[in-house]
């Protein structure tokens, strides 16, 4: 089974409380999941794998440490682009992919609209990012898209999920560790997180 680990650090559960009010205008919203993007990267990158590599410093030569693997961030639209500049910034060597995917109001369900990645992805890591885990069909879905290119090393990043979709993502893909700030109670009956921050996308992007 997968695994779970909710990065609960004093700073980005602060901005998290601004993410959740409904009050947060998007300018703020916006600016505070890219921040909480950057935060928690720290945690997520706490295993990468390292090569030794000789570089020459202004005094002498030396050993050095570089990240062995390249490391790939695939974006769900709309909603995962507002982290990607946050990881980015940590990691500025990270090539982008993105997975569009649009959700049924009624089944829930997800469709695919669009799917591309660089090439590199087969042997990154690979870092899905939406900021809800909700239902988990969208992060299933493009974890298949992912899968597909001949990816192994892939990792779930979000803000807020619900033992629903944690349950749902990990049954499906019990090989893709689960990283988020917070396990809300559950699904409400329209598929949102309670208490959940409302659309992330919607509220992003100043949408509704």
């Amino acid at each position: 089974m997968s695994k779970v680990t909710v990065v609960d650090h004093p700073l980005i559960q602060h901005k998290l409380t601004i993410v959740r009010d409904r009050l947060t205008n998007t300018k703020t919203f916006r600016e505070n999941v890219n921040e909480i993007g950057s935060l928690v990267t720290y945690e997520i990158t706490r295993d990468l794998q390292t090569k030794e590599i000789e570089i020459e410093t202004p005094i002498t030569k030396t050993k050095a440490k570089i990240l062995a693997k390249d490391v790939v961030i695939v974006p769900i639209l709309r909603a995962g682009l507002g982290m990607v500049d946050g990881i980015q910034n940590v990691i500025p060597t990270a090539k982008i992919g993105h997975v569009g995917m649009y959700r049924d109001e009624v089944t829930l369900k997800p469709t695919k609209y669009y799917a591309k990645f660089p090439k590199e992805i087969v042997d990154a890591t690979v870092l899905i990012v939406d900021p809800m885990l909700a239902t988990g069909n969208s992060a299933i879905a493009a974890i298949d898209e992912v899968k597909k290119t001949g990816a192994k090393d892939i990792r779930f990043v979000g803000l807020v999920g619900c033992p629903e979709g944690i349950k749902a993502l990990q049954e499906a893909h019990d090989d893709v560790d689960i990283y988020i700030i917070s396990i809300d109670e559950k699904l409400n009956e329209k598929g949102y997180i309670v208490p959940g921050l409302g659309d992330c996308g919607d509220r992003l992007f100043g949408t509704k």
